[in-house]
């Protein structure tokens, strides 16, 4: 028997965050069978509904006509998402869907239909970065981590933006069919199983700038194909062929951020941070179920081998060497 998933969108949503899912859910329909997935795409009323980008969803069925329960109730994100937030029978429709179903997930800004709904206060959540202080400022019962691809909170989950809705819906085959469906899927997708790092390495405020250096270029992409590597300033700097003050003043000059803001994760996050060249600072008493935070194990499944990182030839080039990089 498939199982239910129904997919809310409304005027402006974006269209990836339906279409990857809806995308997903049916290449492991195929690799499973009759066990699969009868995705719906639903809306406040029938009729065609406007994605941001100008396609039309041909919507046949109402959100009040949806009989439920279903087994995983998605809202997909848009900017379009605050003009729908006063919308009663979109919002009282999502909220009397998830009282049954078993799994309530939301793509990107769908977050925001979530807590209008009252589905996410004391939860943990996360949303698209450059909504994550929006969302925390409206709702502030619901406790939001921007830099996760993903969080299961209960039976409750959310992703980051857009892509990010591929990697939550991967998660939920996963937990419903096995790593090894999960994993067909992404491979047929073309697209990582475990993408590498969390949304702080896509958030530009979080970023430097890129380095005029061919050498500290190649440097930032050690670091964030090597998360688990000694990331200090000392450490660094040693690969550079430079002191720590030299190193320091060249990193800031041409990046825009100290070295030391490349940091490790504090223990107990359940996983490296993306190290990346971005600053985001370790926060302490974070629970230890971040069960998507990228690069850790899917919920109920072993995790897949890791790939073989790129590493960058020690020591350096000798252009590198102190004197070389101003």
């Amino acid at each position: 028997m498939r199982r239910g998933v129904v997919i809310v969108i409304y005027d402006d949503y974006q269209l990836l965050d339906m279409a990857g899912p809806v995308d997903v859910f049916s290449l492991a329909s195929l690799i499973v069978g009759d066990g699969g997935y009868a995705v719906e795409v639903v809306a406040a009323r029938a009729g065609e509904v406007r994605a941001a980008s100008g396609i039309t969803t041909t919507v046949r069925t109402a959100l009040a006509d949806v009989a439920g329960p279903v087994d995983t109730l998605m809202v997909a994100g848009g900017l379009g998402v605050f003009d729908h937030l006063g919308d009663r029978e979109l919002i009282d429709g999502v909220a009397r869907l998830a009282a049954t179903a078993r799994r309530v997930t939301s793509v990107c800004t769908g977050a925001f239909v979530l807590a209008e709904a009252g589905l996410l206060d004391g939860r943990r959540v996360t949303t698209h970065w450059l909504m994550a202080d929006e969302l925390r400022a409206r709702y502030p019962a619901v406790k939001v981590d921007e830099d996760p691809i993903y969080i299961r909170d209960g039976n409750v989950w959310t992703s980051a933006g857009v892509t990010a809705g591929m990697d939550l819906a991967m998660a939920l085959v996963a937990e419903g069919h096995g790593h090894a469906v999960a994993r067909d899927v992404a491979r047929t997708l073309v697209v990582y199983l475990h993408r590498s790092g969390g949304q702080s390495q896509f958030s530009v405020p979080l970023r430097g700038s890129p380095p005029r250096d061919e050498a500290l270029r190649e440097l930032q992409e050690w670091i964030d194909a090597n998360p688990d590597a000694d990331l200090s300033v000392p450490a660094l700097a040693r690969r550079m062929n430079m002191s720590e003050r030299h190193f320091s003043r060249v990193f800031r000059a041409q990046v825009g951020i100290p070295p030391g803001a490349v940091r490790r994760a504090e223990p107990g996050r359940g996983g490296p941070a993306a190290a990346g060249d971005h600053q985001r600072l370790a926060r302490p008493g974070r629970p230890p179920d971040r069960a998507g935070h990228a690069g850790d194990p899917l919920p109920g499944v072993p995790a897949p081998p890791a790939r073989v990182p790129r590493r960058l030839p020690s020591p350096v080039p000798h252009r590198a060497r102190q004197g070389e990089l101003r």
